[in-house]
């Protein structure tokens, strides 16, 4: 799978004053087509193959919802490598703002190679890249992709489908459970190469008087039609 250069300028030209604006307001933010057609495409392709991935997951089995994925293995396609080697690097500023506002004490290296290590070290040695597959009826449970001690607070998805021809229904749904209030939705909206990238586990919000933390959880919502693919990108390794 070719990385080419209009991938990195791509990259490149995301703004990272909206990026931080926009996660910092709703704890998610949208990069428009990030990936071409083809590229979307080509790794949509992958899921009927066996060789690069290293599991395959039915939700239903373990409650997780209906529909399916597979976790990729390493080492992972290029395309891959560079979509987590440079988001992270966009990323890693608001990563550690955001756990200095929680008062969480990890900080996170500038490059994504040395955070990789990390979690080797301490024992998270599988890759957890995923392509998810929902057909008819399927759906995607609220939850929250941990998978160890080591944890970067954003990960991202990106829609490898078509909207209204591939698929109808689908919508990528994040909540946010507020102290004390009643839980915030936000459905994102996203075309084929569309990424959202979003929290995690926990957030800050700014308060009247101080910073607090927020626990936020995602998932898909019921499939009406079709078949729909996305690529799941989270930069810390599981156990």
């Amino acid at each position: 799978m070719t990385v080419n250069q209009p991938l990195l300028n791509r990259i490149a030209g995301i703004s990272d004053t909206r990026l931080a604006a926009e996660l910092n307001t709703f704890g998610c933010a949208t990069l428009k087509g990030l990936l071409l057609p083809e590229q979307c495409e080509e790794l949509a392709g992958l899921y009927p193959k066996d060789e690069p991935f290293r599991s395959h997951i039915h939700m239903a089995r373990h409650g997780f919802g209906r529909g399916e994925y597979k976790y990729f293995s390493y080492p992972l396609p290029g395309l891959i490598v560079t979509l987590r080697e440079k988001i992270y690097q966009k990323l890693v500023p608001v990563a550690n703002e955001w756990n200095e506002r929680m008062g969480m004490n990890p900080r996170f290296p500038s490059e994504h190679s040395d955070y990789i290590a990390q979690c080797h070290s301490a024992g998270q040695t599988r890759p957890t890249p995923l392509l998810l597959q929902y057909v008819e009826k399927d759906f995607n449970c609220l939850h929250q992709d941990v998978y160890g001690d080591l944890l970067f607070p954003l990960q991202m998805a990106i829609l490898l489908s078509r909207p209204e021809q591939d698929f109808t229904g689908g919508e990528f749904v994040l909540t946010e459970q507020r102290p004390r209030m009643q839980s915030r939705a936000e459905v994102v909206s996203q075309a084929q190469g569309d990424a959202v990238v979003f929290a995690v586990r926990n957030r800050p919000v700014a308060g009247s008087k101080r910073d607090y933390r927020v626990n936020m959880r995602h998932g898909v919502s019921r499939l009406r039609s079709g078949t729909r693919h996305t690529l799941g990108v989270i930069f810390h390794d599981a156990k």
